[in-house]
């Protein structure tokens, strides 16, 4: 019964899990590179997440549903001296990311390819300096908004998770999802909005390399919106 219930709060967060057949290369990345990267959550949990990787790193992110990889991949070359992991359960969003990461390795990279709220609840407390949601499915139509991945619930398995002053970061094109953020971050006790001025959330985090789908949501109209909030 407890399966069937994790099942069922598995797919409200996201959609299908697979795309188009894999090409050669993708899946050639995927075989050899996804059993050394993957975090076993069967296993229990280190005290400190930094020992999950082969380099020495002094903090901890989270990127959750990275799609194609390319905010994870540029990151982890910017901070090499910072482990990151990555989270993303769509099989052709994942192997897109590993084979970059085979012909452009990272040691400094761990990955999920199943819901993250799963790591979230095996990670210590108090280990994450940064969470970042960047550009998640909006599920746009109010039936769906409770599969949305920023909830109460889900805000407090950040707060558990992340140090006082660790930062979560959230991008959207989408105008009611980034209100629906701001609404449930100011309503939270663990988190503060980090915003001065409209430019604050209009222009994109420093180092910020673009995405394919930000710069198809710009083509299309759509203005993007980046907060920043801090944990209290």
């Amino acid at each position: 019964m407890t399966q069937q219930r994790r099942q069922r709060a598995t797919e409200a967060f996201f959609g299908r899990r697979h795309g188009k057949t894999l090409r050669p290369v993708q899946a050639g990345a995927v075989s050899r590179l996804l059993p050394a990267l993957k975090v076993d959550l069967d296993r229990p949990a280190p005290a400190d997440p930094r020992e999950l990787f082969p380099v020495a790193v002094g903090a901890v992110r989270l990127e959750i549903g990275f799609g194609g990889g390319e905010h994870l991949h540029h990151e982890a070359g910017r901070f090499s001296d910072t482990g990151f992991i990555g989270v993303e359960p769509f099989v052709n969003g994942m192997a897109k990311f590993l084979a970059q990461l085979e012909a452009e390795p990272r040691a400094n990279i761990r990955v999920y390819d199943d819901d993250a709220t799963r790591l979230l609840d095996w990670l210590p407390e108090g280990s994450v300096d940064g969470i970042d949601l960047l550009y998640p499915d909006p599920w746009p139509k109010k039936r769906h908004w409770k599969r949305r991945f920023v909830s109460a619930a889900n805000l407090d398995r950040f707060a558990r998770v992340m140090r006082t002053g660790a930062k979560f970061r959230f991008a959207s094109d989408i105008d009611t999802y980034v209100n629906w953020t701001l609404a449930h971050c100011r309503a939270h006790p663990s988190f503060e909005w980090i915003a001065s001025s409209p430019d604050d959330w209009r222009l994109a985090y420093e180092g910020w390399p673009g995405t394919r789908y930000e710069a198809k949501a710009v083509r299309e109209g759509r203005a993007p919106a980046y907060l920043a909030f801090l944990r209290r």
